[in-house]
């Protein structure tokens, strides 16, 4: 097999389908490379795109959306639900086959230079390609978000890695690097509450809470908040899972149910963001129906059919296994 990594950048655009569809077309254009995933989400307004291809292809499709992003998105009166900082808020190279970590790390290098030396846009690196390990995290780096930006970029520490110490009032700064497989994964309640949301949150997110007095979360290998879809009137714990080999996805749910219910609040489903490994979900089919106490022999669809149905992925949209399972689109393509 040739060496590929997946790139998933993510926008700050959700809702105007012109502009997406133009940066779809900014990477669809680089030969070498495939767009397996185009994710939008109109109350986060962010679009989290998925592709793959050799190293080199990657990046030149990376920087060319990256660029037409900066063309087309105004921060100034960019608004969402999500965190932000930029046009680009983040751009995560993942080795796939057949590359190292190490070497992935010096593309995301390579792209960060780039976008800060030629497009002018202030770039942090992250994760493993961010030697200082203070700033590797990105919820680290994007506290204080594009408004805040403008101050703390001045400040001691905080010298972009590429490109000006300047926040760009139209494109923002943005956050480039390499990292592990990340899930991206939001678990509907049966509230409103942004409160309860973010209480939740707190109890199992890795980094738990901080006030009155520090307090680590259940689950390792998570972050999360929470926040209020009102799109769908439901109030979200959303997640990223960033090391699944820690805290798989079906640990990751019913955890959650754990926590809400010791809040009086019920967990009703939950939704994908971009696309999963197709052993996340035949792993969490296997556990789900060990604690019904089931037999679990069954054909790798049944499996994945019954993760779908345990974890109620299926509850705000339909659940293509073949449009969201990363081996079955690399098979198609």
């Amino acid at each position: 097999m040739n060496q590929l990594i997946e790139c998933v950048p993510n926008f700050s655009e959700g809702v105007n389908v012109a502009v997406i569809d133009q940066i779809a077309h900014a990477i669809k254009n680089v030969n070498g490379v495939k767009l397996l995933n185009v994710d939008p989400g109109k109350a986060a307004n962010r679009t989290v795109f998925t592709f793959v291809g050799s190293p080199g292809a990657v990046v030149e499709a990376a920087y060319q959306a990256i660029k037409m992003a900066g063309q087309l998105i105004d921060m100034r009166a960019q608004k969402g639900e999500h965190p932000r900082m930029g046009t680009t808020d983040v751009c995560p190279l993942i080795p796939i086959a057949d590359i190292t970590m190490e070497e992935t790390v010096e593309y995301a290098k390579q792209l960060a230079e780039r976008v800060g030396t030629e497009l002018q846009i202030p770039v942090y690196l992250y994760e493993d390609a961010q030697p200082d390990k203070r700033r590797s995290n990105l919820s680290v780096i994007r506290a204080g978000e594009y408004e805040g930006f403008f101050i703390k970029i001045k400040q001691p520490g905080w010298v972009p890695d590429f490109g000006p110490a300047e926040n760009d009032a139209k494109r923002g700064a943005t956050v480039i690097g390499a990292r592990k497989l990340l899930i991206a994964y939001n678990i509907n309640l049966n509230t409103q509450s942004t409160e309860l949301a973010n209480a939740i949150a707190f109890d199992v997110r890795e980094s738990g809470r901080s006030k009155p007095e520090r307090k680590p979360g259940k689950l390792r290998s998570v972050k999360a908040i929470g926040w209020f879809i009102k799109e769908y009137r439901v109030a979200q714990v959303s997640m990223n899972l960033t090391d699944t080999t820690v805290t798989p996805i079906h640990l990751a749910f019913d955890e959650v149910c754990k926590a809400a219910k010791d809040r009086g609040v019920s967990v009703t489903g939950s939704e994908l963001i971009g696309l999963i490994p197709l052993r996340s979900l035949v792993d969490a089919g296997r556990y789900f129906l060990r604690k019904q106490q089931l037999d679990d022999n069954i054909s790798e669809a049944e499996l994945i059919a019954v993760a779908v149905q345990a974890m109620g992925l299926d509850e705000l949209a339909p659940f293509e296994p073949r449009a969201r399972i990363i081996e079955y689109l690399l098979q198609d393509n």
